[in-house]
């Protein structure tokens, strides 16, 4: 060490100065290391990502169909009820003790077919003394009309015939000697005689006319009068017992299944009470109704499909029979008919049934399937299509629909008609994305690999 005290101070500062300088490029040199190697990192990655994103590009499978042009109709659903063709309520018309009826129920029926017979000794017994009467009363009306000496009677006709075939022979008498007479075969005399012949006769047919009329005029025209009433009153009640013994023979109105029976053999049928209903079910009509919005475009002969809810009957098809011109003032429902075909007696009468009807139709409709459009809400009016273009790349178009079924949406706006779109892996599908069109085998081989054990 010098002895000089500020030399060695001046060599101690010097000294420390370089330590900081060494320092100092000690890690302004570490800095740069570590920087040069983040930079070196960063580059690696992203030189990694963009070689990745390159190298593989993501391809979605999807199913397609196109959008066409083709006819479309909203459908409207209602529960209707189905009704028989032809009901009759059968009920006595008379009040009598059923003599004879058999088990009716669920069997067939002709038209005319004896159903039941009452009780009718009493109206039998009465129908003969109304016989009785009627003859009495005849023979009341004949005696008086033809007199009461039937000897004088007889003969004034007899002379009144005898007077008639007289004139005709004298007539014919008179004739041919007037021809005799024309050719000079006779005198004038005996001409004038046989002219006298026949006055002669003519003057005594119609006093035996007149004595007839005199004899007819001579009976009180009251009597005659009161005994051809009495006779038509006889008449009347003999009708009257006839009709009454005809009720009690009751016969089927209509030809079809007896669905109810409401009494039986041995009960009292009181006058108007029912004693079976015939529905035909050959043919029924399915009565549903349509709120009056809904059937507004609809008309006689639109198809309409019925589903029965309490069968297990197949779906049927048929037309609107019947519009009914008014509509309920409290539901505003409009009574629609569907008249179907039930040979095989499958619909049950007062059954349940859904049918719906094709209404609002429109033709030249832009439609593709319902799985085609993507909704916000089920009852939205607008939505999204992936519309898939000539390189394969899906597009997120967004349209607004218009009548919609359970298979197939109208576009309104969106589409022009004749695009392919994604009906099948649209669900989440990203804009712009890469898709491959599967078959129908290439989506069938991942089903059947499932269901292998």
């Amino acid at each position: 060490m010098s002895e000089d005290p500020d030399f060695d101070e001046l060599l101690e500062e010097q000294r420390r100065a370089r330590i900081v300088r060494q320092r100092n490029i000690v890690l302004v040199v570490m800095g740069l290391v570590v920087l040069l190697v983040a930079l070196l990192i960063i580059w690696r990655v992203r030189r990694s990502k963009t070689e990745t994103e390159a190298e593989v590009t993501p391809t979605v499978s999807v199913k397609v169909a196109k959008a066409e042009k083709e006819t479309i109709a909203a459908p409207v659903t209602a529960v209707g009820t189905i009704w028989p063709r032809e009901k009759a309520d059968v009920s006595a018309k008379v009040s009598a003790q059923i003599k004879t009826m058999a088990l009716l129920k669920n069997k067939l029926v002709r038209a005319g077919e004896v159903i039941a017979v009452l009780e009718s000794r009493d109206l039998q017994a009465q129908r003969a003394e109304a016989v009785a009467a009627l003859n009495e009363a005849r023979a009341n009306e004949r005696s008086l009309v033809t007199g009461t000496i039937p000897k004088t009677n007889a003969e004034d006709q007899k002379a009144l015939n005898d007077a008639r075939a007289k004139v005709n022979t004298a007539r014919a008498t008179y004739e041919r000697r007037r021809a005799l007479y024309d050719k000079g075969g006779i005198s004038k005399k005996d001409l004038e005689a046989s002219q006298l012949d026949l006055t002669t006769a003519e003057n005594e047919l119609r006093l035996e006319e007149q004595t007839v009329a005199l004899r007819e005029r001579s009976l009180n025209p009251n009597d005659r009068a009161l005994a051809s009433a009495r006779t038509a009153q006889a008449q009347q009640h003999l009708a009257t017992l006839d009709a009454q013994l005809s009720y009690a023979t009751i016969r089927a109105p209509i030809t079809g299944i007896v669905t109810d029976q409401f009494q039986y053999e041995g009960e009292f049928a009181s006058a108007g009470g029912k004693l079976v209903t015939i529905a035909d079910t050959s043919t029924v009509i399915v009565k549903a109704p349509f709120s009056d919005t809904a059937v507004a475009e609809v008309k006689t002969g639109d198809t309409v499909t019925v589903i029965p809810t309490d069968t297990s009957a197949e779906e049927m098809h048929g037309q609107v029979t019947l519009l009914s011109r008014s509509s309920d003032p409290t539901s505003r429902a409009v009574e629609v008919w569907v008249t179907l075909g039930n040979g095989d007696g499958k619909l049950r009468a007062n059954g349940a049934a859904q049918v719906t009807i094709a209404a609002n139709s429109k033709n030249d409709a832009i439609v593709v399937p319902a799985s085609a459009v993507t909704l916000e809400t089920s009852d939205a009016n607008e939505g999204t299509v992936m519309v898939v273009d000539d390189q394969n790349v899906a597009h997120e178009t967004k349209v607004t629909i218009g009548i919609r079924t359970p298979d197939k949406i109208e576009i309104v706006e969106g589409l022009k008609g004749g695009e392919t779109v994604v009906i099948e892996g649209n669900y989440a599908l990203a804009d712009g994305t890469k898709v491959e069109v599967a078959t129908e085998e290439e989506k069938k081989e991942p089903d059947e690999k499932e269901k292998e054990p």
